[in-house]
């Protein structure tokens, strides 16, 4: 990725309002190549802030950069090429078609000191002119400083977030102090219902918080799967289970090992059980491998390290996705499983729940405690393909609330009152 990237591509379509257009969901790839939305000349800037670009960020991007056109041009900025607390388990693409820069190239962003890094966004920002800016991460000194300067110098700054009250132990003086960190702000973008309400509860108006931050390319899940969505595509009778995430504590991979064995003591004395598919790596990866050994679990395939395209390509084979985390903001793999039509088992810590999974349409929800629940959503859907199949179509429903798009047009309704 370059330092400075003027560079537009054609590879994803203009397409930023909450509904779809369904011959672009039906193809399962980018439509053919189209003139792309040109900003006006003297049009102003919308800037997008993250510690560093995944294709996620990038696709958002892209999706406003179609939408907002002729009217504002937009700007990504990453402050340095990658973060201890990226996905080491988890490569992506850089992306074409978004107008990117990079305050720190070949660092990482914890060795970017608070006041570097608040002056290199403000500096970039004033470079573009950007009169509007999104800023993720308010919880960093150098974040909160830039939203700070930002303001005073006329900018309108909002905040991006996912974090919601139930995802940790609150404490009230701790709550009071974190809320001043969210007075530089004019409003927000949430990921869902619980972060629309953190937010409030922080003192953001509640006018002025927006629906659809957690959001991922569609198109581009389906082109990288190189494969239909489910009902259609691999045989029911052929599909795995799959978990995909870090090795780490809060995404307790454990319970679907334990749920997984209880569901395999179950059909082995009638056949062979489904196989467990893990993508990712992390700290507890030997722990989860000898629980593995130790349970029996011949069928458990750990994957290791995975790029986005073997994520897709692994869902395209799925038969449900499996998502037990006792921590979970929100969690974008829900995203990249509907978008292949595989139905969701997920417990009701994942903030994804709130807006794009239902029990009994696209998926279930159980506690993230409970082992006997998991197993007999992982049976029930390996037995019974019809309930499979409606599951899988029930996924649609949902697909414009996971892509971009749906993204690109809450940063519209935000704007609105600044235009």
């Amino acid at each position: 990725m370059k330092t400075l990237n003027e560079s537009h591509s054609d590879a994803t379509p203009a397409n930023w309002r909450m509904a779809l257009q369904p011959r672009f969901l039906a193809a399962g790839r980018p439509r053919e190549a189209s003139p792309r939305p040109v900003p006006a000349a003297n049009a102003p800037a919308v800037a997008f802030v993250w510690q560093s670009f995944g294709s996620a960020c990038l696709a958002r991007c892209r999706a406003c950069a179609d939408g907002l056109a002729p009217r504002f041009s937009v700007h990504g900025i990453e402050i340095a090429s990658a973060s201890a607390r990226d996905r080491p388990w988890r490569e992506g693409s850089e992306g074409e078609g978004v107008r990117t820069i990079t305050l720190f190239p070949g660092r990482m962003r914890e060795k970017v000191g608070t006041l570097a890094c608040a002056f290199g966004i403000v500096r970039a920002c004033l470079a573009i002119r950007a009169r509007h800016v999104f800023l993720c991460n308010c919880d960093a000194p150098g974040i909160f400083l830039a939203a700070i300067a930002l303001r005073l110098l006329g900018r309108s700054v909002f905040v991006m977030q996912d974090s919601k009250f139930d995802d940790e132990q609150r404490h009230l003086p701790r709550e009071f102090l974190k809320s001043l960190l969210y007075r530089p702000y004019h409003g927000a973008l949430a990921a869902g219902e619980r972060s629309r309400a953190y937010l409030h509860f922080l003192g953001v108006p509640e006018d002025r918080i927006e629906l659809g931050y957690d959001t991922v390319s569609v198109a581009q899940v389906r082109h990288l799967a190189s494969a239909p969505p489910a009902p259609a595509g691999l045989p029911h009778d052929a599909r795995h289970f799959t978990v995909i995430a870090r090795f780490i504590a809060k995404k307790n991979i454990a319970l679907a090992l334990d749920a997984y064995a209880l569901y395999c003591a179950q059909v082995a004395p009638h056949r062979t059980p489904r196989a467990l598919k893990l993508c990712g790596s992390g700290e507890l990866e030997p722990e989860l491998k000898h629980r593995a050994a130790a349970l029996g679990l011949e069928r458990v395939n750990f994957l290791g390290r995975v790029h986005e395209d073997t994520v897709a390509r692994t869902l395209g084979s799925t038969l449900a996705l499996l998502l037990p985390s006792v921590e979970e903001q929100h969690g974008l793999v829900v995203n990249e499983a509907l978008a292949m039509g595989v139905p969701v088992l997920l417990s009701n810590s994942c903030g994804a729940r709130d807006l794009l999974v239902r029990s009994g349409i696209n998926g279930y929800v159980f506690e993230p405690d409970n082992i006997q629940g998991l197993a007999h959503f992982m049976l029930l859907l390996d037995r019974n393909r019809a309930e499979w199949e409606r599951l899988a179509r029930g996924t649609r429903r949902f697909l414009d609330t996971a892509d971009a798009g749906f993204f690109a047009a809450a940063v519209e309704r935000a704007l609105e009152p600044f235009a």
